[in-house]
């Protein structure tokens, strides 16, 4: 089977199952609209998650997967929790600014949800991407380091190592 048939196959069965996972079920319609839906994003968009034959096998890489959800969830409670005492505090102490990390990741994909990730976790917004350099400009609102090795480790170092196993 060839790469682009795997990925359209991956895309359509995460697809179905985010679709019953989100969806509360009463009807056997509502299990047809999601296999409709599933099979137009699939057909559209299904060649772009599987892009290239891993060196890893299909477990090791839904099993680091599965730990970068985790991974992910645990920053965002504790970056939720940062902003809430910056946001409580009266002084409001913040030091907001930009910031440029670096990334060794090389996949459209996985810099796209390593972006995402960081995005997603309150206090820090992706601002730029600068795929050449590989260079990530961060707003950060409370700088730690402006160093680049020691932002590049603060905000997106622990995704980074999974997603490397994931995607790359």
């Amino acid at each position: 089977m060839n790469i682009r048939t795997r990925s359209r196959i991956t895309v359509f069965i995460l697809s179905v199952l985010i679709w019953i996972a989100l969806t509360s079920i009463h009807e056997w319609q509502e299990i047809l609209v999601g296999i409709i839906v599933a099979f137009l994003v699939s057909t559209v968009a299904g060649e772009f998650l599987i892009t290239t034959e891993k060196k890893q096998g299909i477990w090791r890489r839904s099993f680091a997967f599965v730990i970068y959800i985790f991974t992910f969830l645990g920053e965002m409670i504790k970056a939720n929790i940062h902003v809430a005492y910056i946001v409580m505090h009266p002084l409001l102490p913040i030091k907001p600014g930009i910031v440029k990390i670096k990334t060794k990741l090389t996949k459209d994909a996985a810099i796209t949800v390593l972006t995402n990730s960081i995005t997603l976790t309150p206090g820090t917004f992706t601002i730029d991407l600068n795929p050449q350099k590989k260079e990530l400009y961060i707003h950060w609102i409370d700088v730690k380091s402006t160093n680049v090795d020691e932002a590049t480790e603060m905000i997106g170092g622990k995704f980074e190592k999974i997603l490397m196993e994931v995607f790359e």
